[in-house]
């Protein structure tokens, strides 16, 4: 029997993907709900590699308001849209982004491209509210995020209603 890694499609083509990624410095290496270390899995909470990665940043960790999750919400929705891939929910919080569609190519490629493009729109707003100076913000997102392939109906249906639904309610 073949096993696959949780970041393989064990289909050849996923029904869709589950892609989430954190605002800068909102989720640090260390942190006490535990982390995700690149290509090592999850780790459990290491209160000096927490402060080491607070030491690194190289500015406050980001919190989106109101307005700049709405921004979030339109951009992927416009993004999705002019790319032809079928979005079925997003959820921008103030210290990340669920999005749950269906794509072809590579989950962090489309991860990518979703984050430069609210990267983009994000800086823009950024001008206009300090009357078309510099933005202040080079960093909005964190380096990396996850990517889950969805290849079932009832993933696709849970992946939905999980970013939906799922976001207020204790764990």
């Amino acid at each position: 029997m073949t096993r696959f890694r949780e970041s393989e499609p064990p289909m050849a083509e996923p029904l869709g993907y589950f892609i989430t990624w954190s605002t800068y410095g909102t989720w640090l290496p260390g942190d006490e709900r535990g982390w995700v270390e690149y290509r090592r899995g999850w780790q459990l909470p290491a209160p000096m590699r927490e402060l080491e990665s607070m030491a690194k940043m190289t500015e406050d960790a980001c919190r989106l308001d109101r307005v700049q999750r709405e921004l979030v919400h339109r951009q992927i929705a416009e993004t999705c849209q002019v790319r032809g891939w079928e979005l079925f929910t997003v959820n921008c919080r103030s210290n990340h982004a669920h999005v749950v569609l269906a794509a072809s190519g590579d989950p962090k490629l489309v991860r990518s491209q979703l984050k430069a493009w609210c990267t983009r729109r994000l800086k823009e707003l950024e001008i206009s509210r300090c009357d078309g100076g510099v933005p202040i913000r080079e960093n909005w997102w964190a380096e990396r995020g996850s990517q889950r392939y969805i290849n079932d109906e009832t993933s696709l249906e849970a992946a939905i209603l999980y970013v939906r639904d799922g976001q207020d309610k204790p764990r």
